[in-house]
């Protein structure tokens, strides 16, 4: 038995010196050849580096509807299992060193032929026509690392373990802004439902000023009608408003992990419940926050170690067998030990030969998907960049465009309080009012639809930037 000990220890000390001859490269991150500022640059106010999104977001309400989305969401609990599944897989890879140890007991009654050799000598022996055998037998296998292989599943497991932790803030962060811009659309909605509403009351207003004038003879009947459209106008936005409304609430109930319901909102539109964000203009500083390109970039590692792997398995492979037990034909004898004492230990090294380039087309394979991975790395990066430079301009543009159409709303609202009272006074036709209401009513939704386009540009730009989970 010392002497099966002493040939083990060799053997692993053995093994520990070749595998100095691991076949898998060192990882090298990719060239990304990432520009030095974005197309369209801001002016830095402070370091937004994983902005908690508790600080970005200050409605009360919409706090409360992010908590409930991360905690509900089927697609957040998905994922969190899928996590788990890979931590398992994590763990169980770094015992790969380690080597298996199995009992096995068992015991068996052969009948043997009485015409038959073993037969006649069991009876003669024995004195029974049939021979028991009982084993006990504790067997330990362990494969010698000599190619690092190990360490590479090791990398690999910790890899993809990493990637889908990424994932998942990447998920996060995404329902996060899918949630926030839900609720400004819903926000947006109620804004132009008391649009329509104050329009109709204004259309209301105006359309029985001209019937008082068409029962003076003032006006021809053609007045009255364009004033009845004007007031249908502004009534058939209301429905439409209530519809949208209804399937946002809906589709943000779903988002928030709940089926369809009325959502509690601040009936109050401000974009100023949003905060600030200013990238710094430096694209490659987008790796240390953006988790989508964190888990491309572990997707490139596990490829990696994926294709060391690969080549591993062309490469022979020592294994080493000891096993110890006890073996009788009698159940009494069966642990009379050193009696019944049974020892065996061997090796095994194992060379593939002729696989028809199975392994060879498999490590070609493993390199492609390496090389796959690489430029899938380098794409998501080009679209991260492109993402936060798309979402500054739409914040740039936005608020300029906002600055142009309040101050037109402003000529509006004066255009239609001169038009009625020039009308009152004669100076102005019903069709002059009409046009100056329209044109109001038009700008006013003008105006929703432009917060609501500036609220997601700042979602977008505070997502794109990498956003914070926490």
């Amino acid at each position: 038995m010392k002497r099966i000990l002493n040939y083990i220890i060799v053997c692993a000390v053995g093994s520990v010196s070749l595998s100095s001859c691991a076949v898998g490269k060192k990882y090298q991150r990719p060239d990304l050849a990432t520009p030095e500022t974005y197309r369209t640059t801001a002016a830095l106010t402070g370091d937004t580096v994983m902005l908690p999104w508790r600080a970005f977001f200050k409605d009360q309400q919409l706090v409360t509807l992010i908590n409930q989305a991360l905690e509900k969401n089927k697609d957040v609990a998905v994922a969190m299992l899928n996590m788990e599944q890979l931590e398992l897989s994590f763990k169980q890879a770094k015992l790969g060193l380690l080597p298996t140890l199995d009992l096995s007991v068992g015991a068996s009654r052969i009948y043997q032929s009485k015409n038959s050799l073993n037969g006649s000598l069991s009876q003669q022996f024995v004195g029974s026509s049939y021979l028991d055998d009982y084993s006990a037998t504790l067997s330990l296998s362990w494969e010698a690392d000599i190619w690092g292989k190990a360490k590479m599943q090791k990398d690999a497991a910790r890899a993809n373990y990493f990637m889908q932790r990424e994932n998942l803030s990447a998920l996060k962060t995404r329902i996060i802004a899918q949630v926030a811009q839900a609720y400004y659309n819903l926000l947006a909605l109620d804004e132009q439902l008391k649009v329509a509403e104050r329009n109709i009351v204004l259309s209301d207003s105006t359309l029985r000023m001209i019937q008082l004038q068409y029962q003076a003879g003032q006006v021809n009947s053609l007045g009255v009608e364009q004033a009845v459209a004007q007031k249908k106008t502004a009534q058939l936005l209301v429905p439409l408003a209530k519809q949208n409304i209804a399937i946002q609430e809906n589709a943000l109930s779903i988002l928030c992990g709940d089926y369809p319901k009325n959502i509690a909102r601040n009936f109050a539109f401000k974009t100023t419940d949003i905060g600030e964000v200013f990238p710094d203009g430096v694209p490659a500083k987008l790796l240390s926050r953006r988790p989508d390109l964190k888990a491309a970039e572990y997707a490139v590692v596990s490829a990696n170690a994926n294709t060391g792997l690969a080549k591993a398995a062309m490469y022979p492979s020592l294994s080493i067998t000891p096993s110890i037990g006890a073996n009788s034909y009698q159940f009494s004898n069966w642990f009379d030990l050193p009696g019944s004492l049974v020892k065996n230990i061997g090796g095994n090294l194992a060379q593939p030969v002729f696989r028809k380039k199975e392994l060879r087309t498999n490590y070609e394979i493993a390199k492609l998907e390496q090389q796959k991975s690489a430029e899938q790395f380098r794409q998501a990066m080009m679209l991260a960049v492109g993402e936060v430079s798309d979402a500054l301009v739409r914040s740039s543009h936005a608020n300029e465009r906002m600055v142009l159409v309040d101050e037109k709303q402003a000529s509006l609202n004066k255009a239609v309080k001169n038009a009625l009272l020039l009308y009152r006074s004669g100076m102005a036709t019903y069709l002059e009012v009409i046009v100056a209401q329209n044109n109001a009513l038009q700008n006013e939704l003008d105006v929703i639809s432009l917060q609501k386009e500036k609220a997601d540009a700042k979602i977008d730009l505070y997502r794109a930037l990498g956003g914070g989970v926490e």
